[in-house]
């Protein structure tokens, strides 16, 4: 069973940066496409990024392009997500999934809050 742990999150301030993991436990992170995404209060889920086995499939949000480059570690079954130019529109809830999530997949996430 694959378990997924998100970390890196915090308090930052506007145009700040945080870099945030996800690491694979139990499997290996070898899917295809693997992705983050974020929730904010009130707001449905959405993708922010994904990024495909090849590294050469990468898909962004309109609203991080730019912003947050997503990469992936096979090897050590790592995905990152780095971001910068923080807004407080991306203050959420940041989890990993693969690209269809699945349900069983969902991890506790990392809160990202940005504010002055």
């Amino acid at each position: 069973q694959l378990l997924l742990e998100e970390s890196g999150g915090g308090l930052v301030q506007p145009g700040g940066s945080l870099r945030l993991s996800c690491a694979a436990s139990g499997a290996g992170l070898d899917y295809d496409l693997i992705g983050w995404f974020r929730q904010a209060p009130g707001k449905e889920r959405e993708r922010v990024a994904s990024i495909d086995w090849t590294k050469r499939d990468i898909v962004y949000a309109d609203s991080v392009k730019g912003r947050f480059p997503i990469s992936r570690d096979s090897a050590q079954n790592m995905l990152s997500l780095q971001m910068n130019t923080l807004k407080p529109e991306d203050t959420a809830i940041y989890y990993c999934n693969t690209v269809p999530a699945r349900n069983e997949y969902w991890g506790q996430g990392t809160q990202v809050t940005v504010s002055s």
